[in-house]
């Protein structure tokens, strides 16, 4: 396996758009990180870079220590697994498997164990007879993983693998790329657009949007320290509440909106907060952080509009002047929709953010 360097790595297409603007990190070897963001972002484009299937505008990029930006993509020692599974109908599990290591001159004997090696890894032993069309959507994806596995590539690339899954094998996937990556330590990075496969397999998650890299930390980080509201509002299912006003300080901290004041309490971040007096912020609230509460103490009041009951936790989307609001809420008796509920604000985990930039204050 091999670590992998960007630095300033740019994309910029002939009629002027810039695909991937100055990406520079490094993914350690061994690691599992992920590249996410909304459609567009930028993520593929990326990853194809890396592949060598995209060429580089400006900068570098390097694996294992090597400078790759004009090496051909069979020469990078990389494997790639794609959101369709490119199985060869006409060729068995076996067949496909060991494909492209017979296009590569490798020995049928060598071939053979490594596709054995490679079945017993992705429980497809019994299925290697098979062709694709007898196999299920998950089979078929882990014979397209498995067709990378066989190569011992210094990286792995995963282009959303799992997008093309129901919901049920799509989690079910998730469990196995991350046992799998912790069975071979392998340096994989992983594109998709959904920020729950991000979060559940990444040890560290590069957030994109057009282009630009928001910000790359661990899965936690992100979700308990967004730098900005982008991805504030990208990481976490339901996203978080944002509420528009002017921070001010008279009797405790209060956000002055056109649909009254909310009582921020006295967070403990509230130090980092002193600059911003009387000036345009975006409170940003989890919604387990927004719970109903005793009108007496509560920091502010919205109308339940519509219950969602999932089963172990219930959400509550609210109405609070212009602004929709969800609540997290543990199963309980509650109100009926169109009822005014009070809610409770929970200081030390409230979020402020600059209206003009969106970055976040005290960051």
């Amino acid at each position: 396996m091999a670590a992998v360097r960007l630095d300033q790595l740019r994309k910029v297409y002939p009629n002027g758009h810039v695909g991937v603007a100055d990406a520079s990190f490094e993914i350690a070897d061994g690691e599992l990180l992920v590249l996410v963001g909304p459609s567009g972002c930028g993520k593929t484009t990326l990853l194809r870079m890396l592949a060598g299937l995209e060429s580089i505008s400006g900068g570098t990029l390097s694996i294992d220590g090597r400078v790759v930006n004009e090496v051909a993509p069979k020469d990078r020692d990389i494997a790639m697994v794609f959101q369709n599974y490119a199985l060869y109908p006409h060729m068995t599990v076996a067949e496909n498997l060991g494909f492209g290591l017979k296009l590569r001159g490798h020995k049928q004997a060598d071939i053979d164990r490594r596709v054995a090696a490679a079945a017993k890894t992705l429980e497809l032993e019994s299925r290697l007879a098979s062709r694709p069309a007898a196999l299920s959507g998950g089979q078929r994806q882990r014979v397209a993983l498995g067709r990378a596995l066989v190569r011992d590539p210094k990286v792995f690339l995963l282009d959303e693998p799992l997008s093309n899954l129901d919901a049920k094998l799509r989690l079910s996937m998730r469990v196995e790329i991350a046992r799998l990556h912790r069975q071979l330590r392998a340096t994989m990075i992983y594109v998709t657009h959904d920020q729950i496969e991000a979060m559940t397999l990444g040890q560290r998650i590069v957030v994109l949007d057009g282009g630009v890299i928001q910000q790359i930390d661990t899965p936690m980080n992100l979700y308990g320290k967004p730098a900005n509201l982008f991805v504030a509002g990208f990481v976490g299912s339901p996203a978080m509440n944002q509420l528009h006003g002017t921070l001010r300080l008279a009797d405790g901290w209060k956000l002055a909106t056109a649909h009254g004041d909310i009582a921020l309490g006295e967070p403990a971040q509230a130090a980092a907060w002193q600059p911003w007096r009387d000036r345009e912020v975006v409170l940003g609230i989890r919604p387990e952080d927004l719970q109903p509460q005793d009108a007496a103490t509560a920091a502010l009041s919205a109308q339940l509009e519509v219950i969602e009951p999932v089963g172990n936790e219930i959400f509550l989307n609210l109405r609070h002047g212009d602004r929709a609001l969800v609540s997290r809420v543990a199963p309980r008796a509650l109100p009926e929709p169109g009822s005014t509920l009070a809610l409770g604000l929970v200081a030390e985990h409230l979020h402020l953010f600059d209206a003009a930039s969106g970055a976040r204050i005290g960051a």
